[in-house]
């Protein structure tokens, strides 16, 4: 496994348009602790593949050659929260977030869907989370026909439990946003908060499902196939 070593967005995007090549779909897993800056650096790494893209399409349409770039995505695992209502049925509300809380055999049915998309050519509808009301947003991403790299984020992509352990073997790769836990602390605070907790019950809520949560994660961080430190930016 690569040591992790700071490397910027170009940097990345290079690694992942290098690795993806010519495949028609290329299915990158970006996992991490809660508050490493996930769904950011997706968002950021994603952007800057695609302004390749964009400056590759306007190069070959000056040499008038036929533009053959495509594009990327995100698809995020927090879109598979099971509903508040079902955790609550299940007494897993006060542990929204951990493994259990995830209806992670959906999840992975998703990523199979995504990856044969890839060469039948059809449109796959995703969930989203919306962090205003705390519930999965359905049908909010669309993994179009010319998504030729999805980049996949979330927790638990690494867990070598059922069923998180079938994600290997659908992604291409799987990096480990590396991050010390110690600055996760104060984004995770802020987040909560954020949603409507005041101090105590957000450090109630971090203490209780968050740390346990990192803690299980780092565990499983000796499977990725890189671990990246990204540039700093406003983590999410």
């Amino acid at each position: 496994m690569p040591s992790a070593e700071p490397q910027s967005f170009a940097q990345l995007a290079q690694i992942v348009r290098s690795k993806a090549g010519t495949a028609k779909r290329y299915m990158l897993g970006m996992a991490g602790y809660p508050g490493a800056g996930k769904s950011t650096t997706a968002a950021a790494l994603v952007a800057e593949i695609n302004k390749c893209l964009e400056e590759g399409e306007e190069q070959s349409v000056a040499a008038g050659v036929k533009d053959t770039a495509q594009a990327a995505i995100v698809v995020p695992m927090d879109g598979f929260h099971r509903y508040n209502a079902a955790l609550k049925n299940l007494d897993l509300l006060p542990l929204k977030g951990v493994p259990a809380s995830f209806d992670g055999d959906a999840f992975i049915a998703l990523l199979r869907r995504i990856k044969s998309a890839g060469t039948t050519g059809d449109t796959v509808t995703c969930p989203s989370f919306d962090r205003a009301v705390e519930e999965p947003a359905p049908d909010t991403i669309a993994v179009l026909p010319q998504h030729s790299i999805i980049v996949v984020e979330g927790n638990y992509l690494l867990l070598d439990s059922p069923p998180w352990n079938e994600i290997p073997k659908i992604l291409d790769e799987i990096w480990f946003i590396d991050c010390p836990l110690a600055e996760i602390e104060p984004r995770l605070l802020a987040r909560h908060i954020a949603g409507g907790r005041d101090q105590a019950g957000a450090r109630a809520k971090m203490e209780s499902t968050d740390l346990p949560n990192a803690r299980l994660v780092d565990a499983s961080r000796r499977r990725a196939n890189r671990i990246v430190v990204p540039p700093p930016l406003q983590t999410k």
